[in-house]
């Protein structure tokens, strides 16, 4: 068996090597599926690793059903930190802390497939403590070794269960502050954002250039290259 025979060894929905070289090459992040913390690192370890080699433009292709929304405020974060411009598309569909990394870039450098959903529905937004994933051998040294301290902190009285208002009104003021950068990106009043978000609010691409959601549809790379000359 050859080289180009062999079965690759790299896991499921896991980017190889070279496709990886080949991304950075093209300064090109892809974030599809849904979003954990797993999927949040390596975005983010990519946005740092383009930014570093130069100011160049950095493109973002996003098609995700949501997910956690700390792992979605790191990806956020980091595509508002780094210095090169960040242009995202969307396609498929851009749903909750999706749309969250979509709105992270300037509305300018928003562009969208003609065939994406849009979904801004709080209730989808799973807030920390409440999303599983695989575990890997370092999260799980890391856990026993949080484990240990907790254990050794508290001999003598063992920690309180997390009441649950408040746990209520954490994922109340998240809800609120995701409404706030929503309404700052779109240009849309706090209360209708609000009000929106409090069911399934679906959007087509169309609905979400009027909306104030996407800047503009494309069909082609050389669309946005044309207008970024």
């Amino acid at each position: 068996m050859n080289d180009e025979q062999k079965e690759s060894t790299e896991p499921p929905g896991t980017m190889s090597a070279k496709l990886m070289e080949y991304a950075i090459n093209a300064r090109k992040v892809f974030i599809i599926g849904t979003i954990d913390h797993k999927m949040a690192k390596e975005a983010v370890q990519q946005l740092h690793i383009l930014a570093s080699i130069n100011d160049d433009p950095i493109y973002v292709f996003i098609s995700s059903p949501g997910g956690h929304v700390e792992s979605g405020d790191l990806i956020f974060d980091a595509i508002r930190f780094i210095t090169p411009k960040v242009i995202v598309v969307s396609s498929g569909w851009v749903a909750s802390a999706g749309a969250l990394i979509y709105v992270a870039a300037d509305k300018e450098n928003r562009y969208s497939l003609p065939n994406t959903h849009f979904l801004l529905h709080m209730k989808e937004i799973i807030p920390a403590g409440e999303m599983t994933y695989t575990e890997t051998a370092d999260d799980r040294a890391a856990r026993e070794r949080f484990a240990q301290f907790v254990s050794s902190s508290y001999r003598k009285k063992p920690p309180e269960p997390v009441n649950k208002s408040l746990h209520e009104y954490r994922t109340n003021v998240m809800r609120a502050r995701l409404n706030r950068i929503f309404a700052e990106a779109t240009g849309q009043t706090l209360e209708k954002i609000t009000a929106d978000t409090g069911h399934d609010f679906w959007m087509s691409a169309e609905q979400a250039v009027e909306y104030g959601l996407v800047h503009e549809i494309i069909v082609s790379e050389k669309e946005i290259r044309s207008q970024k000359k």
